[in-house]
């Protein structure tokens, strides 16, 4: 499994040493985006199961929290991959910025199906319009940047949310605010940092060292201290604490799977092979799984609506039917119908069918 994990990436030079041949498909940053394709989908699908048990609950609230940050750091690293194939700034920059658009319109035009989903896609485009040219700096810059965002985002959204006239303007207007600063569930000012953590733990290389042992004890002291913020009084989306909170998931998830990566012993590694095989299928064809599910809530919920009562086969249609639906496509057909689109219009072409 070695040959997959991401200990193949050394510490990166700066700016333009860093624009070299790209190593081999790294198995971590796909496993850890279908693990948010699939955390999504039983967020998602929660609405099928209205009288869960409590526990059931707190897990699904879970997985539906850690979703959006996992995706913003897997984005991260994958702009961060983007870099190091090298090629010109511009026509780099350029072809982040369609990959942008292509996932900002496809988040409006999906927006508008119905569905109760709150679509996050047109958040993840502006995301990567914004963050991909930062990293273009050095790494201390980039940590700067990062820490201030940090640091501002609470005070930031407490006065963006005065401001009457982001509610007044035109749609336009109104849209890019929502998407930036007053998005009720996700909100760019609040991913760019997991999106810039992701670049920066690609230049530092996935792979088990001190920092990784330093994440792993940051993540449960990160969600106990949202917990703690819970039980005290309001924690508000987008607040300290809440940001705290979307680290010590992504922290943990992160750290399993680098541990589980990175096992030396044959029989782990074949035992982890296996649970990665779904993993990895799902997030090579997440942006597929994603407006195939959408689009099935969607034509549910405008003819039947929210069910009042438990519907399990509407859950296992979402949750594990997308997942076997991945699985057979990446093992049969490749590249995912949607991940194919959007390579070809950003002019970064890929085969539909899966190379051995």
């Amino acid at each position: 499994m070695d040959q997959y994990s991401a200990s193949a990436a050394t510490h990166a030079p700066e700016a333009r040493a860093r624009l070299r041949s790209a190593p081999s498909r790294l198995l971590i940053p796909d496993v850890l985006r279908g693990f948010a394709i699939i955390a999504m989908l039983i967020a998602h699908a929660a609405s099928f199961v209205p009288n869960a048990p409590w526990a059931v609950y707190f897990i699904t609230a879970n997985f539906s929290d850690v979703a959006s940050p996992l995706f913003a750091l897997v984005m991260g690293m994958s702009a961060e991959l983007v870099w190091r194939r090298g090629g010109r700034v511009g026509t780099t920059l350029l072809q982040q910025t369609l990959r942008g658009l292509f996932l900002v319109v496809l988040g409006v035009w999906m927006a508008s199906w119905g569905s109760w989903v709150a679509v996050v896609l047109a958040y993840l485009g502006l995301l990567i319009i914004i963050g991909a040219p930062i990293l273009l700096a050095r790494t201390p810059v980039v940590i700067a940047v990062t820490v201030v965002i940090l640091v501002v985002s609470q005070p930031l959204l407490a006065l963006a949310r005065t401001w009457v006239w982001a509610y007044t303007s035109g749609d336009p207007v109104r849209e890019v605010m929502t998407w930036l600063f007053l998005g009720p569930q996700y909100r760019v000012v609040n991913l760019l940092p997991m999106f810039l953590i992701g670049a920066l733990l690609i230049r530092h290389g996935l792979k088990r060292d001190r920092l990784l042992w330093v994440l792993a004890a940051a993540a449960p002291l990160a969600y106990l201290a949202w917990g703690v913020g819970q039980r005290l009084g309001t924690v508000q989306s987008g607040d300290y604490l809440d940001t705290l909170k979307d680290f010590g998931l992504v922290f943990a998830v992160y750290v399993c799977v680098v541990l589980a990566a990175t096992v030396r012993r044959e029989r782990a590694q074949r035992v982890w092979g296996a649970i990665f095989v779904p993993l990895r299928a799902c997030g090579q064809v997440a942006l597929s799984l994603y407006l195939l599910h959408v689009g099935l809530i969607a034509l549910w919920n405008n003819v039947y609506g929210r069910p009042a009562e438990n519907f399990y086969p509407g859950w296992l249609v979402i949750v594990p039917g997308m997942i076997l639906i991945g699985w057979l496509w990446w093992r049969f057909v490749g590249t995912g119908p949607v991940e194919w689109v959007m390579g070809w219009l950003t002019g970064r072409p890929k085969a539909i069918r899966r190379t051995a």
